[in-house]
């Protein structure tokens, strides 16, 4: 059957008997090598023995031996991306993992080390620990993928080994499905099942379109409803494993509302579509670009954004350290804005301490907000102040409620913006505390004597 890249022109539809009864065995035998079962293991603590160090209970029947550490599995698919043995997976698939192996359909197993993993996107990239050069799937330009192209589904459902199924692109740009903060995926029919998650999804030219990564299922089987991240967000997360770092998505300086019939009737559109501008940090690129409040960004390098998750999704895809053209309606003219893509900024520097001595605030961790660590810790941006990092166990901060993600607004009724600041109010009290934070957006306040 000839080949066609993703999306083409020159596609067509099964005209005859003879067409409909070619198969997708070449394309599989092509492609399939080059998609793997992925192996995590991690090991839980024992729990303690409630008879450990019991004096009457060993007098009778001697100490209870401690208990080795259990382990637990997971089991996922993944897609070799490179001949040196970089692999792509789900987060989900890994996480937490103390071990991840992968292993290939004709039985050969590997170890694998894991170059970097992203739980707001699902992603993870794992280095083969052996000598390649390794069978590989070359990635797709998923935004030329079109809603009715064939494409195959190859993963390890349910454990029981390699399998291939078939089906279409059901949608695309498919939002708000709780997977990862991106919210842009590719909706199949082809069946994925549990344990497809990292595999690929592969589009009739043999090149990976999307990695597997969730269904829709009350049942917890295929329904036809599965989705799968595209190629291009998988493509810009290897990047940034193949250069050492971590993957940051690019700092816009501004913030965003959707744009509603209400508001598109407003602004002159004949449907909602694109993101209204709400606010413009001072000083960041989204200013330097010339955007303004109450600009309407409708389109990025000329395709066109359905709201703020798009709009993330396509600066994401173009990375950090390029130049994207956003396509602009104000009033009645519509303009192009270049916009450099650049990280968050760690403005005020994060300065980390770990607060001591006898006060609520003793075994916690604290930075300084910066949009950089905001994103680190997938806040909102503009969010300020001293935010709790982490909390030590049996703590005092632990026992008086502070919890990781909490900010630290005010002690005493005096504000508190630095880290230092927080030290020196902890410290200098001798007539108790009341502190007030804000905890996922909500401000409370405490009292300790």
């Amino acid at each position: 059957m000839p080949s066609s890249p993703v999306g083409e022109a020159g596609a067509r539809v099964p005209e005859s008997q003879a067409q409909i009864q070619l198969s997708f065995a070449p394309l599989v035998k092509r492609t399939a090598p080059a998609v793997v079962n992925v192996y995590a293991a991690r090991a839980v603590p024992a729990q303690r023995s409630p008879f450990a160090g019991d004096p009457f209970f060993g007098q009778f029947f001697g100490q209870p031996r401690n208990r080795q550490p259990r382990m637990e599995s997971s089991l996922g698919s993944g897609v070799i991306v490179d001949a040196s043995g970089l692999v792509v997976t789900n987060n989900h698939v890994v996480a937490d993992a103390d071990e991840v192996k992968i292993g290939f359909a004709d039985g050969r197993e590997f170890k694998t080390e894991v170059l970097l993993k992203d739980d707001s996107v699902d992603l993870a990239v794992l280095k083969i620990e052996g000598e390649g050069p390794f069978p590989t799937l070359p990635i797709a330009d998923s935004d030329r993928l079109q809603i009715g192209d064939l494409v195959l589904a190859i993963g390890n459902p349910f454990g029981i080994g390699q399998t291939v199924t078939s089906g279409i692109v059901s949608a695309l740009a498919r939002t708000h499905i709780g997977v990862d903060d991106f919210g842009f995926f590719i909706q199949t029919d082809a069946a994925i099942n549990p344990g497809n998650s990292g595999g690929a999804l592969i589009g009739m030219s043999g090149e990976l379109v999307g990695v597997n990564t969730a269904i829709f299922s009350r049942s917890g089987g295929s329904n036809g409803v599965g989705f799968a991240i595209p190629a291009n967000m998988v493509a810009s997360f290897v990047r940034s494993a193949k250069a050492g770092g971590r993957f940051e998505r690019p700092f816009v300086g501004a913030s965003f509302v959707p744009v509603t019939a209400d508001i598109a009737e407003a602004v002159g559109l004949d449907r909602p579509s694109g993101t209204l501008v709400r606010g413009i940090m001072p000083g960041g690129p989204a200013e330097a670009a010339g955007l303004a409040v109450g600009d309407v960004i409708l389109a990025v390098d000329g395709l066109e954004i359905g709201g703020a998750d798009a709009l993330g999704y396509r600066l994401a895809t173009a990375g950090i350290g390029k130049t994207v053209s956003l396509t602009v309606l104000r009033g009645d003219e519509r303009r192009t804005l270049e916009l450099p893509l650049q990280p968050a900024p760690e403005i005020p520097p994060r300065d980390t301490r770990t607060i001591d001595g006898q006060n609520p605030f003793a075994g916690a961790t604290v930075l300084n907000l910066s949009p950089r660590v905001a994103e680190e810790f997938d806040m909102p941006l503009e969010k300020t102040g001293v935010l709790v990092a982490e909390v030590a166990r049996g703590s005092l901060a632990q026992r008086f409620g502070l919890r990781p993600g909490d900010i630290v607004l005010a002690v005493n009724g005096e504000p508190v913006t630095t880290t230092s600041e927080l030290e020196a109010a902890a410290i200098d009290s001798n007539r108790g505390w009341s502190f007030e934070i804000d905890r996922n957006g909500r401000r409370l306040a405490r009292r300790v004597r």
